[in-house]
C-alpha cells in the first residue's frame, strides 16, 4: 500500500510537472509559428529561435509576466512584411499585441478573438486587407484597437458595441462602406472614434452623442448624408465631419443649412391650389385638374392658366434648386477625391497619397490610451476637468507622441543605453528636438506612492544648469515609463575628454572655466532647493552626466532620477559611479551619500576638465597637488590659459576631493571662491 502510494504520488508530481512543460513549449511553438508569418525570410526575428526562452529577454519584442507566460509582442516599425498568424491566439496571457508600422499583408485572423486578455491591439498602418472580423466584438478586455491605414473593406461590425471598455477605436484610411452602426453608442468608456477617410454612407447615428465620455469623433472625407446629431456641438474641435456634403446641421460652421428632403422627419408642406367648393382639399392635384377640365363649359380657363403658371414658377424654382445642389455634391465629391487638402510641389495627391498622408500629418488618435487600468502615477493628478492639479499643461504624454517622435525607438535615434535604461534622440509633433529617457518599470519604485514623490520632485527643479523635464508617459503594456527632457545638441561632457590634438571637440580655456562654474551653480541649487525641503543630493555626478547644450553651457541630467528607482537598481548605478572615480571615500564605510559626497565628484570632474583626460592617473593628481600646470593641464591648449586661474581652479578641486568630508567646502563656497577666478590682465 505504501509503495503504491509512493509511486502514486510520484506520477502525479511528473504530471504536474509536465503540465508546466508542456504549457511553455506550447507558447515556444506558437511564437515560432508567429515568427514564420511575421518575418518568413528571418530578417527581422532572428533571435526568435525554437531552443531559446521566451522570457529570457532574448526573444526581440517579447515580454512576459510573472507567471513566465507572454504577455505583450511590441514589434512596431521592425520591417516585417508577412502575415499575422493565427496562432497568436495561443498565447491566452497576452494583454497587449504591438505590429504597427510594418508592411504586413494579408487578412486579420477571426482566431484573434480568442485573446481575451488583451487590451491594446495595434495593426495600424500596414496593408493588411478583408473585412473586420466581427468576432473581434468578443474581446471583452479590449482597450485600444488601431486598425487605421490598412486596406480593409466591407462594413464596421456591428458586435463592436460589445466592447464596454473600449477607449479608442481607428479605423480611418481604409475603404469601409456602409453606415456607422447604432451600436457604437453602447460603448460608454469610448473617448476617440476615427472614421475618416473611407467610403462610409448614411447619417451620423443619435446614439454617438449620447456616449458620455467621447471627446473626438472625426468622419471627415466618407460620403455620409443627412442630419449630425446636434448633441455632438459638445465636442467643439473634437468634431470633425469635412467632405461629406450630404451632411446638414445647425450651429456647426463646417456645415450647410438643412434642407427640407435631408430627413423625412421634417414636415413638407404639399402644394395646394385654390379649388372651388366642389373640389374638397382632400382631393389630389390631378384629380381636381380632371374634375374640372370635365365640366362641359370650362368657365374656370382663367383659373385653370393661374394654376398653370404657379405650378411652372415651382416646378423651375423646384428643377434650379436641385440642379444647383447636385453642381455642388459633384463639386464637393470632386474636390474630395482630388484631395487639395494636401498640395505638394509636383500637383495634387491621388486618394491613396491623401490618405496616407493625412494619417502621417494628423495629431496621433491614440490619446491617453495607456491609462485605463492598474498602475497609473497620473490617474489622481486631474480635477473634474481634467486639468493636471500637479503637473504642468502638456506633461502628460501618450505612448504614439513617444513612438513617433523616437521613429518607434528606431536605432539610428539610439543615443546610449545602460542596464536599466535607454536614451533616444526624437522629435515631437511641434517640431521641438527632445532625449527620451526609456526606463523599466520593473527599475522603478514599486510603491506608486514613492514613485510619485520622485516624479513630483523632477518636475520642481527649475535651473538653466539642469536639463528641463519636459513631460512623462507610463506604457502599461510595453511596462515602461518615458522621460522626455530638452535635448542638448553638443552631446555630453566626456565627448570632450581625451580628444586628440587639433580635433573640433577640443575646447578652449573660457569654455572651460565657464562649464566649471555652470556645473558648481547647478549642484548649488539642488542642495539648497526649496522644493526638496532639506536639499537634494544626486549622488550619480560625472563627465556622462553633465550635457552640453548648442552655447556650450552645462547642463546636469538625471537629477532626481535616482528617487524614482529601486534600491537595487540604484546601488547598481553607484557601483558604476565607483567604477569611474566619482565615489567619495566614506562611501565605504558608511554607505550613504551626502552633499559632500557630490561635492567630492565635482573636484573630480575639475580634474577632468582641466587635464582634458577622463581618466586621472597618479602623475595627474601628483601634478596638481604641486601644482605642476605643465603636467595637469591640457596639453591640447598649447598654453593658451591663464595661470592664476587654473592654480585657483586646482586648489577648488584639491579642497573638493579631500579624504575627509568635513575639510570639503560647501557648495556655496566653491561658487564664491570661483567668482574669484578672475583672469590674469
Amino acid at each position: 500500500m505504501g509503495i503504491h502510494c509512493c509511486v502514486s504520488a510520484f506520477l502525479l508530481f511528473l504530471a504536474l510537472s509536465g503540465v508546466e512543460t508542456v504549457c511553455g513549449n506550447a507558447e515556444l511553438r506558437a511564437l515560432m509559428e508567429i515568427k514564420s508569418f511575421l518575418d518568413p525570410e528571418n530578417k527581422c526575428l532572428s533571435s526568435w529561435t525554437s531552443d531559446g526562452d521566451p522570457c529570457s529577454g532574448t526573444f526581440v519584442g517579447v515580454a512576459c509576466n510573472d507567471h513566465r507566460k507572454v504577455a505583450n509582442i511590441s514589434l512596431p516599425g521592425k520591417g516585417l512584411s508577412g502575415k499575422v498568424s493565427p496562432a497568436v491566439a495561443e498565447l491566452k496571457c497576452l494583454s497587449g499585441l504591438y505590429l504597427h508600422y510594418n508592411s504586413l499583408t494579408g487578412e486579420i485572423p477571426k482566431e484573434i478573438a480568442n485573446l481575451t486578455e488583451l487590451t491594446d491591439l495595434y495593426l495600424n498602418e500596414n496593408d493588411l486587407y478583408g473585412t473586420i472580423p466581427p468576432e473581434i466584438g468578443d474581446m471583452a478586455s479590449l482597450q485600444v484597437l488601431d486598425l487605421c491605414c490598412n486596406q480593409l473593406t466591407g462594413h464596421i461590425p456591428t458586435k463592436m458595441g460589445s466592447l464596454n471598455k473600449l477607449g479608442v477605436l481607428s479605423l480611418q484610411n481604409n475603404r469601409l462602406d456602409g453606415s456607422i452602426p447604432t451600436s457604437l453608442g453602447n460603448l460608454g468608456m469610448l473617448k476617440t472614434l476615427y472614421l475618416s477617410f473611407n467610403q462610409l454612407s448614411g447619417p451620423i447615428p443619435e446614439s454617438l452623442a449620447d456616449i458620455p465620455h467621447l471627446e473626438v469623433l472625426a468622419v471627415e472625407n466618407n460620403t455620409l448624408s443627412g442630419i449630425v446629431p446636434p448633441d455632438l456641438k459638445r465636442l467643439n474641435e473634437g468634431f470633425n465631419c469635412k467632405n461629406n456634403p450630404g451632411l446638414c446641421g445647425v450651429g456647426f460652421s463646417s456645415l450647410r443649412v438643412c434642407l427640407p428632403w435631408d430627413d423625412l422627419s421634417i414636415p413638407v408642406e404639399p402644394f395646394k391650389p385654390k379649388s372651388n367648393a366642389t373640389a374638397p382639399e382632400s382631393v389630389p392635384l390631378s384629380a381636381s385638374f380632371q374634375a374640372h377640365c370635365n365640366h362641359t363649359h370650362c368657365s374656370g380657363s382663367s383659373k385653370l392658366a393661374q394654376v398653370a403658371i404657379v405650378v411652372g414658377a415651382i416646378t423651375v424654382t423646384a428643377m434650379l434648386i436641385i440642379g444647383g445642389f447636385l453642381i455642388f455634391i459633384r463639386y464637393r465629391r470632386r474636390k474630395q477625391k482630388i484631395g487639395n487638402t494636401f498640395d505638394t510641389s509636383d500637383g495634387q495627391l491621388s486618394t491613396a497619397d491623401q490618405a496616407k498622408e493625412f494619417c502621417m500629418r494628423t495629431a496621433s488618435p491614440l490619446v491617453c490610451l495607456e491609462y485605463r487600468n492598474g498602475w497609473d502615477p497620473l490617474a489622481d493628478t486631474h480635477d473634474g476637468n481634467g486639468v493636471s492639479q500637479e503637473f504642468p499643461p502638456g506633461f502628460k504624454f501618450n505612448l504614439e507622441d513617444v513612438e513617433s517622435a523616437t521613429q518607434y525607438f528606431s536605432e539610428v535615434n539610439l543615443l546610449g543605453k545602460s542596464n536599466f535604461c535607454a536614451v533616444y534622440k526624437g522629435i515631437l509633433k511641434d517640431g521641438s528636438i527632445v532625449a527620451v529617457k526609456s526606463i523599466n518599470v520593473t527599475c522603478c519604485k514599486s510603491e506608486e506612492v514613492e514613485f510619485m514623490k520622485g516624479l513630483r520632485l523632477l518636475t520642481s527643479l527649475k535651473h538653466e544648469n539642469l536639463v528641463k523635464l519636459r513631460g512623462f508617459c507610463y506604457s502599461k503594456g510595453r511596462g515602461e515609463c518615458f522621460l522626455i527632457y530638452d535635448f542638448a545638441s553638443k552631446g555630453n561632457l566626456s565627448q570632450y575628454l581625451d580628444v586628440q590634438d587639433g580635433s573640433s571637440h577640443v575646447l578652449d580655456w573660457p569654455t572651460r572655466v565657464s562649464i566649471i562654474n555652470g556645473i558648481a551653480k547647478g549642484i548649488s541649487y539642488l542642495h539648497r532647493s526649496e522644493a526638496s525641503k532639506l536639499g537634494m543630493v544626486h549622488q550619480n555626478i560625472s563627465v556622462e552626466k553633465v550635457l552640453i547644450d548648442e552655447k556650450f553651457d552645462p547642463l546636469i541630467s538625471d537629477s532626481g532620477l535616482l528617487k524614482l528607482l529601486a534600491d537595487d537598481v540604484v546601488f547598481s548605478a553607484v557601483k558604476v559611479s565607483a567604477a569611474l572615480g566619482y565615489m567619495a571615500p566614506e562611501y565605504i564605510t558608511t554607505g550613504r551619500f551626502t552633499e559632500k559626497s557630490d561635492v567630492y565628484a565635482f573636484g573630480v570632474i575639475i580634474l577632468q576638465i582641466l587635464s582634458g583626460k577622463s581618466k586621472l592617473t597618479n602623475l595627474i593628481r601628483l601634478a596638481a597637488e604641486s601644482c605642476r600646470l605643465e603636467d595637469l593641464i591640457d596639453p591640447n591648449l598649447r598654453g593658451n590659459f591663464f595661470d592664476s586661474e587654473a592654480t585657483k581652479l586646482t586648489k577648488i578641486s584639491l579642497a573638493c576631493t579631500h579624504e575627509l568630508p568635513e575639510q570639503r567646502p560647501a557648495m556655496e563656497e566653491v561658487i564664491e571662491e570661483l567668482s574669484k577666478c578672475s583672469a590674469d590682465p
